[in-house]
Formats: C-alpha cells, sequence, structure tokens
C-alpha cells in the first residue's frame, strides 16, 4: 500500500512539474510570413498618430537565416516613431525572462537613439503593469546585432507586449528578426564587499613611509573576503612634503609592486591613487590591482584642476572600464567628479562601480553621479568622509574618523526600480542624447 501511494504521489508531482515546465512562456519568432493584411500572425503596428507612423512590411529580402524579417523605413518623415509590436501571455509577476531580437539598419545617424525595443507589460485587466523595459545590451553578429535584457515581470504582468519601432530615422531602414523572450532563473544576489580607507598619513617624508601606514591599516581593520579595497588620492604625496612631480614614479614601479603584495595578502583587488611618471609627462593615476596581484589596470585622471596643471601634470585622455571576476569597474579621481562627463562615460561603457581616490570634494555632486548614472560610487577621502553610495545615492558605509575604514557588502545583481520612472539605467542607455552637439560660444567644434 505505501509503494502504491508513493507511485501515485510521485505520478502526481511530475505530472505537475510537467504543467508548470509547459506552462513556462517561450516566444521564438523568424522566418516572418506576411497574411492578407501583410503582417505577420500576431503582429500588429504602432505609431502614436497616422501622420507620425514609419513604414512597415515583411521584407524577403534582408533577413538573418529564415526568409522573412519585420522591416520598418522612416519613409522620409523626420517625425517617424513607431513600428512593429507582439503580444506575448502567459508571463508571472515576480518571474525573470530573457528578451533577444536582432536588428540590422541602413540609413542610421544615431543608432543607440533610433533602434527601440520595449516590453510594455500588460495585466490580466489590459492595464498597464509596472513601467516598460527597454533591452538595451549589444553586441555583434556579423551584420546582424543582438540586442538583449534579462528582466522581472513586475507585479500585476500577465502579459507583455514586445515593441520595435523606429525612432525619428528618415532615411533609414531598420530590419528586426529572431526575436525571442524566455522564461530563466533569477539570478540571484552577486555580492561584492567593498572597504574604503580613511586615513590621512603626516609627516612621513617618504613616499615609502606613506604606503607603508595606508598597507597597514588595511592589514589590521579590513576583514578576510573582502572584494576590493580602495585608498585614496595621492598615497605616495601625502604626508612627504614633497610635490607631485617629486614623488612621480613608473607604473609598474616600487608602489605598485608593494600595493600587489597586499593584494595577494588579502586576497583583494586593490585601487590606489598614485603619481605616475613616463617620459616628460607625469600624470596623476589610478591603478588597479587583481587578486593576484597583477596590475590590471591604470586611469590618468581627465580633469585637472588649475593647481595641479600649474605644477606640471598631464591630463588623460581615456574613461577606461575593467572587468573583474565579480563585475565591471571604473575609476575617477577627485576633480573629475566636479564633471557630469567621466561618470557617464564609465556608465555607457558598462561600469556597475565607480571606485574613486579623492583628496577632498563637493559630496552634493559625489552623490549626484552615483544617482544620474544608477552605478555604486565609492570614495575614499583625506577631506571629507570616505563613503560607499549606491545607485539611489543612498549612503551603505561611511568612515569619518582618520584611521579607519567603512566597509558594505552590496548587491551588484540588485535593481533600482523607481515605481514612477521605471529602472533609469535603462532608460539612460536609451533615452541619453549625445546626437545633440554641445559647443561653447564662439566655437565651430
Amino acid at each position: 500500500m505505501a509503494r502504491g501511494i508513493s507511485s501515485r504521489a510521485l505520478l502526481m508531482a511530475l505530472s505537475l512539474s510537467y504543467l508548470c515546465s509547459a506552462a513556462s512562456i517561450h516566444v521564438q519568432q523568424a522566418g516572418f510570413k506576411p497574411m492578407v493584411d501583410g503582417r505577420p500572425e500576431g503582429w500588429t503596428v504602432w505609431s502614436a498618430r497616422p501622420e507620425i507612423a514609419p513604414k512597415t512590411f515583411v521584407d524577403v529580402v534582408h533577413y538573418r537565416k529564415q526568409p522573412g524579417s519585420l522591416a520598418i523605413s522612416g519613409n522620409s518623415n523626420p517625425a517617424a516613431y513607431g513600428g512593429w509590436q507582439y503580444l506575448a501571455s502567459g508571463v508571472e509577476s515576480g518571474k525573470w525572462y530573457r528578451f533577444v531580437a536582432y536588428y540590422r539598419a541602413e540609413g542610421l545617424t544615431h543608432e543607440p537613439l533610433q533602434v527601440v525595443a520595449r516590453l510594455e507589460w500588460v495585466s490580466s485587466n489590459n492595464k498597464h503593469a509596472g513601467r516598460p523595459d527597454y533591452p538595451y545590451s549589444v553586441t555583434t553578429d556579423g551584420k546582424w546585432r543582438r540586442l538583449s535584457l534579462d528582466v522581472p515581470a513586475p507585479e500585476n504582468a500577465s502579459a507583455v507586449k514586445i515593441q520595435l519601432f523606429l525612432s525619428n530615422a528618415p532615411q533609414a531602414t531598420l530590419w528586426w528578426d529572431d526575436i525571442s523572450l524566455d522564461e530563466i532563473p533569477a539570478p540571484g544576489p552577486r555580492y561584492v564587499t567593498v572597504a574604503t580607507v580613511k586615513l590621512q598619513p603626516r609627516n612621513t617624508g617618504s613616499a615609502a613611509e606613506s604606503i607603508r601606514q595606508f598597507i597597514d591599516l588595511v592589514d589590521r581593520v579590513v576583514p578576510e573576503k573582502t572584494d576590493v579595497i580602495l585608498l585614496p588620492e595621492g598615497t605616495t604625496v601625502v604626508g612627504t612634503g614633497k610635490s607631485d612631480v617629486d614623488v612621480a614614479e613608473p607604473v609598474p614601479g616600487p608602489t605598485t609592486a608593494r600595493l600587489s603584495d597586499l593584494a595577494r595578502r588579502k586576497n583583494a583587488y586593490v585601487v590606489a591613487g598614485i603619481y605616475e611618471r613616463e617620459g616628460p609627462a607625469a600624470y596623476n593615476t589610478s591603478v588597479l590591482i587583481d587578486r593576484s596581484g597583477r596590475l590590471t589596470g591604470k586611469y590618468r585622471k581627465v580633469y585637472l584642476p588649475r593647481e595641479e596643471v600649474e605644477a606640471g601634470l598631464t591630463p588623460g585622455s581615456d574613461f577606461p572600464v575593467f572587468q573583474t571576476d565579480f563585475g565591471k569597474l571604473g575609476m575617477m579621481i577627485c576633480w573629475d567628479s566636479q564633471y557630469a562627463d567621466p561618470a557617464r562615460a564609465l556608465a555607457l561603457r558598462g561600469a556597475e562601480m565607480i571606485l574613486m581616490p579623492i583628496w577632498s570634494g563637493t559630496p552634493t555632486l559625489v552623490k549626484a553621479r552615483a544617482i544620474e548614472n544608477k552605478l555604486f560610487l565609492v570614495t575614499s577621502s583625506y577631506g571629507d568622509p570616505s563613503l560607499i553610495l549606491d545607485p539611489d545615492g543612498e549612503t551603505q558605509a561611511i568612515a569619518t574618523e582618520n584611521g579607519t575604514v567603512a566597509i558594505a557588502k552590496i548587491d551588484l545583481n540588485r535593481r533600482y526600480d523607481d515605481d514612477w520612472l521605471g529602472n533609469m539605467r535603462e532608460r539612460f542607455n536609451k533615452e541619453l542624447r549625445l546626437d545633440v552637439p554641445m559647443r561653447r560660444a564662439g566655437f565651430s567644434h
């Protein structure tokens, strides 16, 4: 009897598992064929007004694998905005989905703005559920680009409109193909433990002694299993009584060698501001060293205040982003935070966290850089508190006393959504108007 009950229970469990599996949404659209109205089955066209409707058609000449793609033409109309949409039922609130669509285009003038994919979530009573999501992750596959987004369905969502649009591109033609939407496992948290130092060595007389004091504090205070450790700006000059150029050294060099030992010992990434010498040039530089002690990258301060220019430093010319074993990092240094474009450039390149050695600055602007770009921002400072800020600009940890360390465990996979605005990281990547020139009066370029 017990064996019989167990068998029936197992059969019921398997049946339930099959039904649950069968209920998982799976959208796979390719090889489009026009029906009587010229549209593929299940697809409709959308524009806000007839006057700005682009031309939509099925193109059997341009396609990725199977004949037939969804085409949109700007039709010589600079106001044209709209395209194709498809309603997919069966999504469940809180579950995660992966959207993928391939596209190619001709005649675009600013691709990130003019190629638009939206996921508009719909409730069971055909009302909006949450706010639209904007896929923005792009990779290249031959002549085609792959656009994707992993996203949770919002509260009350039971369906989603897949919207594939062309925006304000009068001379362009855009082709969409191989469109899919599938349920995926929730990604779970991606925790990173961050430590930032608050220390200003005094009367050290040498770069070596200043660095020794930073290393000693980290060895004493920073716990095991910390992932990244941030030191302030100018660690080789603070407390020495010397000039920036006096302490400038090659990278790699003696200071990076000592920081590499620290990184290996703590099994953590280390970021620190030092002064770098290369030929006749001296730079205010931030170095990134990985857990094995390898110099992974460096950033040369782009925005130099007048005092550093007068001291003979040379500005950098790039905003690099570095892949670590836990996520993508960018670096800024002090005066960079006075301007919007360094953090913006790093965010556009995929940085999830900015590490910023700083002497002292304007805390309100530092907070704004985190908020406007929706990323984590960490500072290590002499004149201000050392901070760990989340993408909402909220302080996760703070060190205010000299000789202390702020530590926080953050989740790089957490979504920071606003009830009204939606996901601003997606909107930032989709709506930023880099196509509009900014020129100072009196200059043509």
